[in-house]
């Protein structure tokens, strides 16, 4: 499926930010709304996972298009092995569907590097091969670097981190830089912006210690229905707001 330069935006807020400067390196977005986008259609809840996908993939095609260095997707939460048996099996089956050959290969061509994040040992042998497959496929690229976090929590993140500094730093040598690299995120930069979709004005346990000076922006719209205006508008507000400080 071919899904980088399908984006249809209007020129209007594109041309009023400043391209040259104040621009968010890192964005984070969590991915909010896909079951109340379907029920409010009368379809599945499964219809609003699909459909978030296929906005994911243009999300990751417009910050692509756009320069943005870094894009973190909160995609799976520690949260959501909640939710019943079958919406959960779907929503890992889409892992594998978006590794699909074609994919990576397009991935390839734009010149974009993926990771995951979190412990991904808690899915099923096959979805941890999907992953495994597309991190190597694209270890070669420099260009976007997409962050998918799975089975991800920031307290377990934190929690994890502290585990792995204490078998190797000392007391007095553990320093908030040092402690960062020990976090999934590693030695990619806090987020500069972290967008929300779908009304909710909350956290809800994503990326806590790296979201520490991030700006915060909000939207009612349901993920599936995330735009290239949308993003837009979240980058003009996060450079209206660096141009007062």
């Amino acid at each position: 499926m071919k899904w980088f330069g399908l984006n249809r935006t209007r020129n209007g807020l594109k041309s009023k930010i400043d391209w040259s400067s104040h621009l968010p390196k890192h964005i984070a977005i969590m991915m909010d709304g896909n079951g109340r986008w379907a029920k409010r259609r009368g379809l599945p809840r499964s219809a609003g996972h699909y459909a978030g996908m296929q906005t994911m993939r243009q999300t990751i095609s417009m910050c692509h298009k756009n320069g943005i260095e870094s894009l973190t997707l909160y995609a799976f939460s520690t949260e959501n092995w909640k939710r019943p048996k079958d919406e959960v099996d779907y929503i890992i089956s889409l892992v594998s569907e978006f590794v699909q050959e074609t994919n990576v290969r397009e991935l390839n061509e734009n010149n974009i590097k993926v990771f995951f994040i979190g412990d991904i040992s808690k899915f099923p042998e096959v979805t941890q091969q999907a992953m495994r497959k597309v991190v190597d496929e694209t270890e070669e690229n420099t260009g976007l670097k997409v962050y998918f976090a799975m089975n991800y929590g920031g307290k377990s993140d934190i929690i994890q981190a502290v585990r792995s500094i204490v078998k190797t730093k000392n007391e007095e040598e553990i320093t908030e830089e040092e402690f960062e690299q020990f976090l999934y995120t590693g030695n990619n930069p806090c987020p500069d912006l972290l967008i929300r979709t779908s009304g909710e004005k909350r956290l809800s346990n994503f990326l806590l210690w790296q979201s520490a000076h991030t700006e915060l922006w909000f939207t009612d719209e349901m993920w599936p229905d995330f735009n290239e205006e949308l993003l837009y508008a979240s980058i003009l507000d996060y450079q209206n707001r660096k141009k007062r400080a």
